[in-house]
């Protein structure tokens, strides 16, 4: 449910970016091809250059067609977030809630999220961007999401941490592994097995790195991986084990297809997960009714993963 308050040709600059082309951008709006370019080539003509790169393979934006498409980008966030604020004004629970979220929570308990959010607000639309931990707090900053969701994110002056946890590190093996019936384990322990560990790219092993340097040093793991569920697969297929937290492995740990075994090793550092909201603008009231139930619903997968333990 559009009001179209951003500009046409933002629109239009926007779809051909999508798309690749004017025909693919066409077929997308609705809108006749010679309609869209005209006005993106009078938009060209006025600023006396190029938006796009004009190609046999298609159309690819120019640094100045990029900085268009962000102003477009914005220009909609802030037009869902009129949209919301004005159906709330009446009472009505509708509008768009943005939320930038890690690929490891999309594999974990975020479609757990998700459905409770869609159960309590059946007319909410929830737009879930997959982002690196800096780009989610980047996008809250700058407005293009409502909310952040992911792993040691920290306050900042312009972003506040709505909601914290602390999520100790456990060795996940299959049930079916050696490692399986200890009740715990130390890193030593667990670099006696084939290890399946996180990439430069994610935090954890940034972590791991710095209290731990010799996990690496001494020997290469077998196999790297930026991958969550390659992670997870080759746990649960019982030929490796790996250090995350019971969050990232929340479905197969309490499937059964995996168990987790804490560490004895009292340096071992603790994640966090955390809420953000960006501190430069109010959250929406509908985002705020959002956040209550993504918080509870997160909290009681922690606590029913951890409840395992003590069965």
């Amino acid at each position: 449910m559009s009001l179209f308050l951003v500009p046409r040709v933002l629109r239009y600059v926007e779809a051909v970016a999508e798309h690749g082309s004017i025909q693919a951008a066409s077929r997308a709006l609705g809108i006749s091809a010679s309609a869209i370019d005209r006005q993106v080539k009078l938009l060209e003509d006025r600023l006396d250059l190029l938006l796009f790169d004009r190609q046999s393979t298609g159309m690819e934006t120019t640094a100045a067609g990029e900085m268009f498409l962000v102003l477009a980008r914005r220009w909609q966030a802030d037009e869902n977030r009129i949209l919301s604020d004005v159906k709330q004004m009446q009472g009505i629970d509708l509008g768009v809630v943005r939320l930038a979220t890690m690929d490891s929570l999309a594999n974990g308990p975020l479609p757990r999220v998700l459905a409770a959010i869609g159960e309590a607000f059946p007319r909410v639309q929830v737009e879930v961007e997959i982002m690196t931990p800096d780009a989610a707090m980047a996008a809250v900053d700058e407005g293009l999401a409502d909310l952040a969701l992911g792993f040691n994110l920290r306050a900042s002056r312009d972003v506040h941490v709505l909601w914290s946890a602390d999520l100790p590190l456990v060795c996940v093996a299959a049930p079916s592994h050696p490692v399986a019936a200890l009740a715990s384990i130390s890193i030593k322990e667990v670099r006696a097995y084939p290890l399946v560990v996180q990439s430069r790219a994610l935090a954890i092993r940034r972590m791991l790195e710095a209290r731990h340097t010799w996990l690496f040093s001494d020997a290469f793991p077998p196999v790297v991986t930026n991958s969550l569920q390659l992670l997870k697969q080759m746990v649960c297929a019982g030929t490796h084990l790996a250090l995350t937290s019971e969050l990232d492995a929340a479905a197969e740990l309490l499937a059964g297809r995996m168990v987790a075994i804490p560490m004895t090793d009292a340096q071992v550092r603790s994640q966090s997960i955390s809420l953000v909201v960006s501190v430069k603008r109010t959250l929406p009231r509908i985002c705020s009714a959002v956040s209550k139930v993504l918080i509870e619903e997160i909290a009681a997968c922690a606590d029913e993963v951890r409840s395992l333990r003590r069965e």
